[in-house]
C-alpha cells in the first residue's frame, strides 16, 4: 500500500490558491502511484483561520471549494482538512474542524476533530464543537481511523496545558483499526519535533497499526509550520518522514518488505535558522511585499536580521540603511557598511543629526530648565523610526524590526522608535541565542563582521553607552527571564536558584511594567514554547506581585 503525503504550504483565506496546491499535489501523487493521499489540517482554509470564520460567506465558500476539489478526485481517495458548518438549530459552537474523505468525485465521509486546544496560540473552542468520537472509515478491506492534530495529544504526561476527559486513541484502539491517519497543523518551536515523534510512535503502539502524520508547512502570521511529516509503525517506531521547513509531496510505502527511509531533521540553532528564514519569507510574500528594509546599527541584532532576510528573499530584495547620529561610533558605521557589502545588498547612510537637532530645537522652549534624560535618547530612536517608515512607504518595502526577546521583555526598546516595523524577526530569541545564530551564519564564510559579534552591545543613544549600564550581563538576564516569563516562577523561586535578589526584583519590575510596549509591538515569529504575543495574555493594568 502506497500513501501519498501532500505536505503543502497554504495561505490563510486563499481558497483558490489553496485549491490549486491541493489538486496539484493530489494529481502528482496519484500519477506516481499513490493509493491514498492525505493533506494537512484545514488545508482548504489555511491554519489558523481565526475570526475569518465569522465573515458571512467564508465557511460557505470553503465548503464550496472543498466540493470543487472533491469533484476532481478519482478512485484514489484524498483526505482534506476543511471547516464544516453544523446544522441550523444545533446547540454548541457553529462549526467543526473537519476532514473530508473525497473519492470518485464526491465527499464520501467526514471526520471531525475531538480535542480542541485552547492553550498558548490556540483558541479552537472559540469556533468549533468537538466530535463525539473519531471516524473509522472502511476502505479496501481496511478499517481506517481518522484523527486531526490535537487528537494525538491526549496523554496526560504530554507538555500541554490542556487535560482532556476523553482520548480518541483509546476508542480507536478498543474498536480496532488497521491504519491511523492524522491531519495536522502543528506550529514549530524549538524541541517540538522530538515530542511529535514520541506522540506518533505512541499512537502507533496504542492502536497497533501504522500511523501517517501529515503536517502543514509554511508561515502564517507569527506561526511557523515545519512540516516534517512522519510515518510510524508499532514495532519499528518512526519509519520515514518528509523534510522540514519546505513543501514536499512524497509516497510512503507501507509494504513490510520496503526498507525504511531515514529522514534527518535539523535541530538546535540550525532548526531556528531555517524556521526564521521560512517564517520571514512567507510573512513577507504572503503579505504582498517583495522587498524588506532594515535599519543597520552595526550591532548584532540588525546584522542577524539582515542576513536572514537576504537568505529568505534574496540579496537583491534587501535595503539596508545606516542612520548615524552625532554620537554614533565610527566602528558601528563601518560594521554596517561591511555587512551590506558582504551580503551584496542595497545600502544607504542617512544622518539623523539634523532631524534630532530640529526636534530638540522645537521642544527647547517647553523643556527649558529640565535636565536631559532618556527623553532625548528616545528622540534619536524615534528619528530613525520616522525615516525608516518613510523609506518603507516610498519603496514599498516591509520594515523589519530587530529587537530580541531579552530587550522586549524588559522594555529596552523605544516605542515608535526602534520598535517601528511590520515584523519582529528576533522577538522570540533571547540575546545569547542571537549570538549563537550569528556564529552559525558565519560558519561557511564571514558575513557578519567579527567586530559586530565581539564588541559590547550598545544602543549608542549617549556617549560610551553599553547595554550593561542598564541591564545585567545577558547570560544572567536570559536565565532570569526564562524562569520568570516562560516557567512562571516567582521572585523568591528565582532567587533560590542563585540569582541576586536586587537584580531579580529589578528585572521582574521591568517585565511587568513594559507589558504595554509589547502589546504595541510588531508581530514576532514564534520560536519558543511561550512567545510574547497571542499566546501570552497578561493584562497591561494589573497589580499582582509575586
Amino acid at each position: 500500500m502506497k500513501i501519498g503525503i501532500g505536505q503543502i504550504n497554504t495561505t490563510v483565506g486563499d481558497l483558490p490558491g489553496n485549491r490549486r496546491r491541493i489538486l496539484d499535489a493530489y494529481h502528482s501523487l496519484v500519477a506516481d502511484g499513490a493509493d491514498l493521499v492525505i493533506f494537512p489540517e484545514l488545508a482548504v482554509t489555511g491554519y489558523p483561520p481565526r475570526d475569518l470564520l465569522f465573515k458571512s460567506r467564508f465557511v460557505a465558500d470553503n465548503e464550496a471549494t472543498l466540493k470543487s476539489i472533491a469533484a476532481e478526485t478519482g478512485n484514489v481517495p484524498a483526505i482534506i482538512g476543511f471547516v464544516e458548518k453544523r446544522p441550523k438549530g444545533s446547540h454548541g459552537r457553529p462549526y467543526y474542524n473537519a476532514a473530508a474523505w473525497c473519492e470518485e468525485g464526491t465527499v464520501a465521509a467526514i471526520a471531525r476533530k475531538s480535542l480542541l486546544p485552547c492553550y498558548d496560540v490556540f483558541d479552537e473552542e472559540r469556533y468549533f464543537e468537538p466530535a463525539e468520537a473519531p471516524l473509522i472509515h472502511s476502505w479496501n478491506g481496511l478499517r481506517v481511523g481518522l484523527t486531526i492534530c490535537e487528537d494525538l495529544w491526549a496523554e496526560q504526561d504530554q507538555p500541554t496545558l490542556c487535560r482532556y476527559e476523553t482520548n480518541p486513541l483509546v476508542r480507536l484502539a478498543d474498536e480496532g483499526i488497521d491504519l491511523l491517519l492524522n491531519l495536522s497543523a502543528s506550529p514549530w518551536h524549538s524541541g517540538k519535533n522530538q515530542t511529535r515523534e514520541q506522540l506518533v510512535h505512541h499512537a502507533a503502539t496504542q492502536c497497533n497499526c501504522p500511523v501517517i502524520y501529515c503536517n502543514a508547512v509554511g508561515g502564517n502570521d507569527e506561526l511557523i509550520f515545519d512540516g516534517a511529516s512522519l510515518v510510524a509503525t508499532p514495532d519499528e517506531g518512526i519509519q520515514s518522514g518528509l523534510p522540514a521547513f519546505r513543501e514536499a509531496n512524497k509516497i510512503i510505502s507501507l509494504d513490510p518488505e520496503t526498507q525504511p527511509e531515514a529522514t534527518e531533521h535539523p535541530t538546535g540553532i540550525a532548526a531556528t535558522e531555517q524556521a526564521l528564514t521560512l517564517g520571514l519569507r512567507d510573512y513577507t510574500r504572503k503579505s504582498g511585499f517583495k522587498k524588506a528594509l532594515i535599519g543597520l546599527s552595526g550591532g548584532i541584532d540588525s546584522a542577524v536580521v539582515c542576513a536572514i532576510a537576504a537568505e529568505a528573499l534574496g540579496a537583491e530584495n534587501i535595503i539596508g540603511v545606516a542612520l548615524p547620529s552625532a554620537i554614533s561610533s565610527g566602528h558601528s558605521r563601518k560594521d554596517a557598511a561591511d555587512l551590506a557589502a558582504n551580503l551584496g545588498i542595497e545600502f544607504h547612510e542617512l544622518s539623523i543629526a539634523d532631524v534630532v537637532a530640529s526636534a530638540e530645537n522645537t521642544l527647547g522652549p517647553v523643556f527649558s530648565g529640565k535636565a536631559p534624560d532618556v527623553t532625548e535618547e528616545n528622540i534619536q530612536a524615534r528619528a530613525r523610526g520616522l525615516l525608516l517608515m518613510a523609506l518603507s512607504n516610498k519603496f514599498g518595502a516591509l520594515l523589519l524590526t530587530t529587537g530580541n526577546k531579552s530587550e522586549l521583555a524588559v522594555g529596552y526598546c523605544t516605542l515608535y522608535g526602534d520598535m517601528c516595523g511590520g515584523l519582529a524577526v528576533l522577538s522570540d530569541l533571547p540575546k545569547m541565542e542571537v549570538y549563537a545564530l550569528a556564529r552559525r551564519i558565519n560558519q561557511t564564510r564571514t558575513i557578519i563582521p567579527p567586530s559586530t559579534i565581539e564588541k559590547a552591545p550598545s544602543a549608542e543613544l549617549r556617549p560610551d553607552q553599553e547595554d550593561q549600564d542598564s541591564l545585567p550581563p545577558y547570560p544572567v538576564l536570559d536565565e532570569i527571564l526564562h524562569f520568570y516569563v516562560e516557567n512562571g516562577l516567582s521572585r523568591a523561586e528565582i532567587v533560590e536558584r542563585g540569582h541576586d535578589p536586587a537584580c531579580v526584583d529589578d528585572i521582574v519590575r521591568k517585565v511587568d511594567l513594559n507589558e504595554y510596549k509589547r502589546k504595541q509591538a510588531a508581530p514576532g515569529l514564534k520560536t519558543s514554547p511561550l512567545a510574547f504575543g497571542v499566546g501570552r495574555r497578561i493584562p497591561i493594568v494589573q497589580k499582582y506581585v509575586n
